[in-house]
């Protein structure tokens, strides 16, 4: 996104404040599994295959409903430079109140059952156990990310861009149209000390870990840089190839 398009979008967004509950839970599960942030990529791809299970499931009565994108993928995109990691789906996407409804609001009902669950887990492994069972695995994003930035785009609305630094979210038109044409694009802008995240062997070892269950092909962007050695040409040859013109021109004389 364009410094203007960054501009244009932070102008025309709106503001919202998250729910209490949803507050709480993320200051709870950031405390309850710190040591162990790898599973916001186990979260993030499970929710990544059930947005293409949903589109999936539709299709069978819509035939239309994969008319913008046929392919049903995940694909996940490290960089370095800007120290991102994108994760990419098809899948049915998010209209503007989806996204305020997901991701800034939790149902209450089950709220109190998680908070008392995850206050009594014993373990890390039983603390993210949980956060699958409840749904709220997405938050485990912030674990890792100072920023998370959600990119949606459904069948029945435009492209919109959800915004938050864990305190508060944003939301607004995306400048740029709708370049998913469906699905839904994760930016996590990562935290110094998560920068192991970027590394291709690490998300390969993590894919391959938590992906035993995922009916759909997951592609890991990758970008290496390769050295070639110019061929130096001999000046011996080069004195040769004077010398043999010479002679060449004294016979044509």
């Amino acid at each position: 996104m364009s410094v203007a398009e960054m501009k244009t979008l932070r102008d025309s967004s709106e503001k919202h404040e998250f729910q209490a509950e949803v507050d709480r839970m993320m200051k709870l599960i950031i405390n309850s599994l710190y040591k162990n942030k790898e599973i916001f990529l186990r979260e993030l791809i499970s929710n990544a295959s059930d947005a293409l299970d949903k589109i999936r499931f539709l299709s069978l009565t819509d035939k239309e409903a994969l008319s913008a994108v046929e392919e049903l993928t995940i694909k996940i995109k490290a960089d370095k430079d800007n120290n991102l990691l994108h994760i990419t789906d098809t899948g049915i996407g998010m209209t503007k109140d989806d996204l305020i409804k997901n991701l800034g609001t939790i149902a209450k009902s089950g709220t109190s059952e998680f908070f008392s669950k995850l206050n009594e887990a014993s373990s890390g492994t039983e603390a993210s156990d949980l956060i699958g069972q409840f749904g709220v695995g997405f938050y485990s994003a912030f674990l890792v990310a100072d920023k998370v930035v959600v990119t949606s785009k459904h069948n029945d609305d435009e492209q919109y861009v959800w915004e938050s630094d864990a305190a508060s979210f944003s939301i607004g038109k995306d400048p740029r149209g709708d370049t998913l044409k469906r699905g839904t694009q994760i930016t996590l802008h990562l935290k110094e000390e998560a920068s192991e995240y970027l590394q291709p062997n690490t998300i390969k070892d993590l894919v391959t870990k938590y992906s035993q269950f995922i009916q759909f092909n997951i592609f890991l962007w990758e970008s290496r840089t390769e050295k070639v050695e110019e061929p130096v040409e001999d000046d011996s040859a080069e004195d040769k190839k004077d010398e043999d013109k010479k002679d060449e021109d004294k016979k044509d004389e």
